[in-house]
Protein backbone atom coordinates (compact mmCIF):
# COMPACT_ATOMS: atom_id res chain seq x y z
CA UNK A 1 0.00 0.00 0.00
CA UNK A 2 2.93 2.38 1.00
CA UNK A 3 4.09 3.90 -2.48
CA UNK A 4 7.99 4.39 -2.66
CA UNK A 5 7.75 7.98 -2.28
CA UNK A 6 5.05 7.64 0.77
CA UNK A 7 7.57 5.05 2.55
CA UNK A 8 10.29 7.63 1.98
CA UNK A 9 8.26 10.23 3.17
CA UNK A 10 7.05 8.64 6.49
CA UNK A 11 10.66 7.29 7.19
CA UNK A 12 12.16 10.68 7.01
CA UNK A 13 9.83 11.82 9.36
CA UNK A 14 10.25 9.08 11.78
CA UNK A 15 13.61 9.64 11.78
CA UNK A 16 13.47 13.59 13.10
CA UNK A 17 10.52 12.34 15.66
CA UNK A 18 13.03 9.52 16.86
CA UNK A 19 15.64 12.11 17.70
CA UNK A 20 13.31 13.69 19.46
CA UNK A 21 12.02 10.46 21.37
CA UNK A 22 15.41 9.40 22.12
CA UNK A 23 16.46 12.57 24.48
CA UNK A 24 13.58 11.81 26.29
CA UNK A 25 9.76 12.78 25.89
CA UNK A 26 8.23 15.85 28.15
CA UNK A 27 5.45 18.61 26.94
CA UNK A 28 8.23 20.67 25.60
CA UNK A 29 9.07 17.53 23.52
CA UNK A 30 5.61 16.53 22.36
CA UNK A 31 5.07 20.14 21.12
CA UNK A 32 8.14 19.72 19.10
CA UNK A 33 6.78 16.72 17.24
CA UNK A 34 3.28 18.04 16.82
CA UNK A 35 4.80 20.33 14.96
CA UNK A 36 6.52 17.65 12.43
CA UNK A 37 3.44 15.42 12.66
CA UNK A 38 1.00 18.51 11.55
CA UNK A 39 3.50 18.52 8.60
CA UNK A 40 2.63 15.44 7.24
CA UNK A 41 -0.52 15.57 7.54
CA UNK A 42 -0.43 18.58 5.09
CA UNK A 43 0.68 15.73 2.92
CA UNK A 44 -2.68 15.04 1.45
CA UNK A 45 -1.37 13.95 -2.52
CA UNK A 46 0.38 10.56 -0.04
CA UNK A 47 -2.12 10.56 2.79
CA UNK A 48 -5.99 10.51 1.63
CA UNK A 49 -8.99 8.29 1.51
CA UNK A 50 -7.94 7.32 -2.09
CA UNK A 51 -4.78 5.59 -0.34
CA UNK A 52 -6.32 5.08 2.89
CA UNK A 53 -10.34 4.31 2.59
CA UNK A 54 -12.43 4.92 5.45
CA UNK A 55 -14.98 2.23 6.61
CA UNK A 56 -17.97 1.45 4.94
CA UNK A 57 -21.10 2.38 6.94
CA UNK A 58 -23.32 -0.58 7.41
CA UNK A 59 -20.75 -3.45 6.74
CA UNK A 60 -19.25 -4.05 10.63
CA UNK A 61 -16.43 -1.79 11.43
CA UNK A 62 -16.80 1.53 12.66
CA UNK A 63 -12.89 2.02 12.59
CA UNK A 64 -9.95 1.31 10.31
CA UNK A 65 -6.24 1.73 11.74
CA UNK A 66 -3.60 1.59 9.07
CA UNK A 67 -0.23 0.91 10.84
CA UNK A 68 2.57 2.63 9.04
CA UNK A 69 5.73 1.32 10.04
CA UNK A 70 6.55 -1.41 11.95
CA UNK A 71 10.42 -0.86 12.81
CA UNK A 72 10.03 -2.76 16.57
CA UNK A 73 9.81 -0.99 20.21
CA UNK A 74 10.17 2.37 18.39
CA UNK A 75 7.78 5.36 17.90
CA UNK A 76 5.29 4.14 15.67
CA UNK A 77 2.64 5.93 13.28
CA UNK A 78 -1.04 4.65 12.28
CA UNK A 79 -3.40 6.66 9.98
CA UNK A 80 -6.94 6.31 11.39
CA UNK A 81 -10.23 6.51 10.05
CA UNK A 82 -13.61 6.51 11.84
CA UNK A 83 -17.34 6.78 11.02
CA UNK A 84 -19.12 9.77 12.35
CA UNK A 85 -20.73 8.69 16.32
CA UNK A 86 -17.61 6.40 16.81
CA UNK A 87 -16.50 6.71 20.35
CA UNK A 88 -14.15 4.95 22.73
CA UNK A 89 -13.58 4.60 26.19
CA UNK A 90 -11.94 6.95 28.24
CA UNK A 91 -8.29 4.98 28.51
CA UNK A 92 -4.61 6.03 28.53
CA UNK A 93 -1.91 4.95 26.51
CA UNK A 94 1.33 4.05 28.52
CA UNK A 95 3.46 5.88 26.34
CA UNK A 96 3.36 9.53 24.83
CA UNK A 97 0.68 9.86 21.73
CA UNK A 98 -0.17 12.60 19.34
CA UNK A 99 -3.09 13.10 16.90
CA UNK A 100 -3.18 15.26 14.58
CA UNK A 101 -6.19 15.72 11.37
CA UNK A 102 -5.93 15.37 7.79
CA UNK A 103 -9.47 15.52 7.61
CA UNK A 104 -12.43 15.41 10.28
CA UNK A 105 -13.15 16.35 13.52
CA UNK A 106 -12.87 14.08 16.47
CA UNK A 107 -13.83 15.68 19.59
CA UNK A 108 -11.29 14.46 22.71
CA UNK A 109 -12.25 14.57 26.24
CA UNK A 110 -9.34 14.89 28.66
CA UNK A 111 -10.31 13.63 32.12
CA UNK A 112 -8.38 13.71 35.06
CA UNK A 113 -8.17 10.41 37.52
CA UNK A 114 -10.03 10.46 41.20
CA UNK A 115 -8.93 7.01 43.53
CA UNK A 116 -10.15 8.59 46.64
CA UNK A 117 -12.48 7.07 48.20
CA UNK A 118 -13.12 4.39 45.43
CA UNK A 119 -12.52 0.41 45.87
CA UNK A 120 -9.55 -1.35 44.07
CA UNK A 121 -9.64 -1.83 39.98
CA UNK A 122 -12.54 1.14 40.05
CA UNK A 123 -12.02 5.14 39.55
CA UNK A 124 -13.70 7.90 39.09
CA UNK A 125 -12.95 10.60 36.35
CA UNK A 126 -12.96 14.02 35.88
CA UNK A 127 -13.75 15.94 32.63
CA UNK A 128 -10.63 18.51 32.69
CA UNK A 129 -11.33 20.16 28.83
CA UNK A 130 -12.98 18.91 25.46
CA UNK A 131 -10.49 19.55 22.65
CA UNK A 132 -11.56 19.09 18.67
CA UNK A 133 -8.76 17.52 16.92
CA UNK A 134 -9.46 18.71 13.24
CA UNK A 135 -6.82 20.14 10.58
CA UNK A 136 -4.59 22.28 12.05
CA UNK A 137 -5.60 21.26 16.31
CA UNK A 138 -3.60 18.74 17.02
CA UNK A 139 -3.63 16.84 20.57
CA UNK A 140 -1.17 15.15 22.53
CA UNK A 141 -0.11 13.05 25.66
CA UNK A 142 2.07 11.90 27.99
CA UNK A 143 1.66 7.93 29.04
CA UNK A 144 -0.84 8.67 31.78
CA UNK A 145 -2.94 11.11 30.57
CA UNK A 146 -6.53 10.12 30.03
CA UNK A 147 -9.13 10.67 27.11
CA UNK A 148 -12.14 9.24 25.49
CA UNK A 149 -12.78 10.17 21.88
CA UNK A 150 -16.33 10.94 20.02
CA UNK A 151 -16.46 11.38 15.69
CA UNK A 152 -18.30 14.70 15.31
CA UNK A 153 -19.69 15.75 12.30
CA UNK A 154 -20.89 14.32 8.99
CA UNK A 155 -17.77 12.74 7.39
CA UNK A 156 -15.30 9.72 8.60
CA UNK A 157 -11.93 11.10 9.96
CA UNK A 158 -8.48 10.32 8.48
CA UNK A 159 -6.20 11.44 11.37
CA UNK A 160 -2.65 10.22 11.99
CA UNK A 161 -2.03 8.86 15.80
CA UNK A 162 1.78 8.56 16.74
CA UNK A 163 3.09 6.65 19.47
CA UNK A 164 5.87 6.54 21.79
CA UNK A 165 5.97 2.40 21.15
CA UNK A 166 3.53 0.03 18.92
CA UNK A 167 0.21 -0.16 19.92
CA UNK A 168 0.09 -3.52 20.06
CA UNK A 169 3.37 -3.97 22.25
CA UNK A 170 1.11 -1.90 25.07
CA UNK A 171 -0.26 -4.24 27.33
CA UNK A 172 -0.54 -2.25 30.69
CA UNK A 173 -2.91 -0.05 28.68
CA UNK A 174 -6.46 0.84 30.68
CA UNK A 175 -9.98 2.24 30.20
CA UNK A 176 -12.83 3.21 32.34
CA UNK A 177 -16.25 1.71 31.57
CA UNK A 178 -19.25 3.89 32.47
CA UNK A 179 -19.23 2.42 36.19
CA UNK A 180 -15.51 3.86 37.08
CA UNK A 181 -14.89 0.22 36.52
CA UNK A 182 -11.06 -0.31 35.27
CA UNK A 183 -10.50 -2.60 32.46
CA UNK A 184 -7.73 -3.34 30.44
CA UNK A 185 -7.75 -1.56 26.99
CA UNK A 186 -6.35 -3.54 24.14
CA UNK A 187 -7.55 -6.84 25.44
CA UNK A 188 -11.23 -5.38 25.36
CA UNK A 189 -11.49 -2.47 22.79
CA UNK A 190 -8.89 -2.77 20.56
CA UNK A 191 -8.65 -4.42 17.35
CA UNK A 192 -5.76 -5.51 14.44
CA UNK A 193 -4.41 -3.02 12.86
CA UNK A 194 -4.08 -3.03 9.21
CA UNK A 195 -0.58 -3.13 8.17
CA UNK A 196 0.40 -0.32 5.38
CA UNK A 197 4.04 -0.82 5.29
CA UNK A 198 6.50 -2.49 3.21
CA UNK A 199 6.64 -6.30 4.87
Amino acid sequence: MNTPDRADVIENFLKEVRVIHQRGVDRAALKQIVVLLEALAERRDLFNFEAFPAPVPGQGSTAFRYRLNDDGDTPTLYLNSLLPGKSTLPHNHETWAIISAIEGQEINYVYQRDDEGREPGYTTLHLEKEVIVQPGTSIAFLGDDLHGIRVAGEQPTLHFHLYGLPLESLNGRYGVDADGRILNYNASQMAPSIKAYAH
